[in-house]
């Protein structure tokens, strides 16, 4: 199905080295798990200890607005979908992804419902960067190779133009 809003896969900025961890569970659970093994569970859980991931979406107005094919979404569905994009972590957490958070959140709004740039060059205009002890370096660096591995969104900078972006939601005009 098509819509007005798509949304891609977000990938991770750097490689992340998963971890594996071994998990007990002592107490039974069911009578079968009591009569059959004392209700001892063994098992493994894969983690990663911290990842910075970046997804990029993409509105399309004549699709919102079309006569036949459109929504009839509105400015105020679109902020409410920002909102969302923003928040979206804050009421579902697990074991899996408990401290997941939207981080940043960069709005680019076109003057024309056409656009008036390419997706691919202003998501070329976003770029985060390796901060550790006051240096800053693009991923991937030589500077870096020693770097400890990112264990926080503080390990990065997430710059606009080399601007760095402070706010949660930015939106950039696009004339």
């Amino acid at each position: 199905m098509r819509g007005p809003v798509q949304l891609a896969f977000g990938r991770s900025v750097e490689p992340i080295l998963p971890l594996e961890i071994s998990i007990t569970r002592m107490a039974a659970t069911t009578e079968a798990d009591a009569e059959a093994k004392g209700g001892r569970t063994m098992g493994r859980k894969h983690v990663v200890p911290y990842g910075l991931y970046r997804a990029h979406g993409f509105v399309s107005a004549p699709l919102a607005s079309h006569p036949i094919k459109g929504t009839g979404s509105s400015d105020a569905d679109l902020e409410l979908l920002f909102e969302a994009l923003t928040r979206m972590f804050d009421h579902d957490r697990s074991a899996a992804r408990g401290e997941m958070a939207t981080r940043k959140l960069i709005v680019f709004r076109h003057a024309s419902a056409l656009g008036n740039a390419p997706a691919h060059q202003l998501f070329d205009r976003v770029r985060t960067l390796r901060v550790h002890k006051g240096s800053r370096h693009a991923i991937g660096a030589e500077a870096t190779d020693n770097w400890p591995p990112a264990r926080g969104f503080e390990d990065y900078e997430v710059t606009l133009d080399g601007t760095p972006v402070t706010d949660t939601t930015t939106v950039v005009d696009v004339a």
